[in-house]
């Protein structure tokens, strides 16, 4: 009797490691950069229109489409301007080393050089979007507030990702832009992006923002 108990003691707690070591798993694939395990479109171009026709303008970095396609959707809605950030050393289009040079970027507190400027001075609202990379925005984002001043402005974020949303990156913005207006943001998943019109106008007339 000790004996099968004694077993059974054994197998529950292999059990229990097992499980433990699968979520630790699921969680660490979590903050990987938050984009679809593919290279970018060759129709998702750089997109740029900075006429000064209107007083918002939709800037966003992205990699693989996704935070692309959610811009423009902001821009066909708001009738915004739109500015892509894009590095001057263009990123891999292959998602494992992208994954590689994201983090590399995080732990060296990089700031890659963006392609390209913008004059913001004539624009009263800011919708900043990016994807999810390693639990916080890419570093080029970081890069693109460093050299803007958005102060007096309202900032309206929106972000791509894998499942993570914003993690910790709307206190970031609000941090690095302190005295910018930083709105409730848009948080879609990779698999949302293509379709996501209901969604942008929902959060545009939860903001105050809807035309």
């Amino acid at each position: 009797m000790k004996k099968i108990a004694a077993f059974l003691t054994v197998c529950l707690l292999l059990f229990s490691l097992s499980a433990c070591a699968g979520t630790a798993q699921e969680s660490e694939g979590d903050t990987q950069p938050q984009t679809n395990a593919s290279a970018p479109s060759d129709t998702a171009q750089a997109q740029s229109d900075t006429s000064g026709s209107s007083d918002a303008i939709v800037v966003y970095f992205s990699w693989s489409g996704n935070t692309q396609a959610v811009a423009q959707e902001i821009q066909r809605q708001t009738g915004a301007d739109i500015f892509e950030i894009t590095p001057q050393t263009p990123y891999t289009d292959d998602y494992d080393t992208l994954v590689d040079l994201a983090q590399q970027e995080q732990r060296e507190d990089a700031r890659p050089a963006i392609s390209g400027s913008v004059d913001l001075s004539g624009y009263d609202t800011v919708y900043l979007g990016y994807p999810n990379w390693w639990g916080d925005m890419p570093m080029i984002l970081y890069t693109f507030l460093d050299t803007y001043d958005l102060s007096g402005k309202t900032v309206a974020p929106f972000v791509t990702s894998g499942g993570s949303g914003f993690s910790n990156t709307l206190d970031t913005i609000a941090q690095l832009e302190p005295n910018a207006s930083v709105t409730d943001g848009l948080a879609l998943g990779s698999s949302q992006a293509d379709d996501c019109s209901s969604d942008v106008a929902d959060w545009l007339s939860e903001i105050g923002l809807a035309s």
